[in-house]
């Protein structure tokens, strides 16, 4: 039941994945290398964020086109869980896991702080700890973060529920001032049709111990291996 941490050349929160999942929630975790064809022994999958190729051409586009990425896609079309976090998030858009994509901030600047997003859909693999309408808070760090789609996709997604997050205020209402980035209708995280693959901007695994500033992550990373344990348990003898 071990979650594969999937490391890139630039790569830069792969560490915190590691830690959030293994020290906190202590569960079994593994890395695989960007050349790695294979995902070993993996219940889950997560692609987490930095820098992946130091962002050439764009963010995420050649980190798509490594041998991992396909097993990624192959593991994600079985059905198996997958979360792209940030840069993780760009490479699922690049690779067509996801639709969309993640372009360079309004005002063109890198964004670090903490933001608060609505949760727009709970429920297993990512959300059960969480509720539809709750407000959550986490941080962002990004200079390639605003969510874009052309209308139809967006509209698809949102008659579909497969926005996941979104940015709001404190209070839970959209704010210009409260979106990091300009994204479109203030999109943090969407999901997949069949709904085993979430990205999504914002980072849990900063967010795991209150002595960081907050432990909220923990409502995402929690929810998987539940998600995880779950399936485990119903899993013939």
């Amino acid at each position: 039941m071990s979650i594969a941490v999937v490391r890139f050349p630039g790569s830069n929160c792969d560490t915190d994945v590691l830690h959030a999942l293994g020290a906190v929630l202590a569960h079994p975790v593994h890395e695989v290398a960007h050349t790695d064809a294979d995902l070993g022994a993996a219940s889950a999958v997560i692609v987490p964020g930095g820098f992946s190729y130091g962002d050439h051409l764009r963010a995420g586009a050649l980190a798509a086109r490594s041998p991992v990425v396909a097993a990624v896609a192959a593991f994600a079309g079985r059905g198996g869980p997958v979360l792209g976090i940030c840069n993780g998030f760009q490479i699922l858009t690049e690779a067509r896991l996801l639709p969309g994509a993640l372009a360079r901030n309004d005002g063109l600047r890198f964004v670090c702080r903490d933001v608060h997003l609505r949760v727009e859909r709970d429920g297993p693999p990512f959300l059960s700890r969480t509720r539809r309408g709750e407000i959550v808070r986490l941080p962002v760090a990004h200079h390639d973060g605003r969510y874009v789609a052309p209308t139809e996709t967006l509209d698809r997604l949102e008659g579909e529920g497969r926005v996941a997050l979104r940015y709001v205020d404190a209070e839970g209402r959209r704010d210009p001032e409260a979106n990091p980035n300009g994204s479109d209708r203030a999109i943090a995280g969407v999901v997949n049709e069949a709904g085993n693959v979430l990205g999504m901007m914002p980072h849990p695994e900063r967010a795991v111990e209150p002595l960081l500033g907050g432990d909220d992550g923990l409502r995402i990373l929690g929810s998987l291996v539940d998600a995880l344990a779950g399936r485990a348990a119903e899993a013939p003898a």
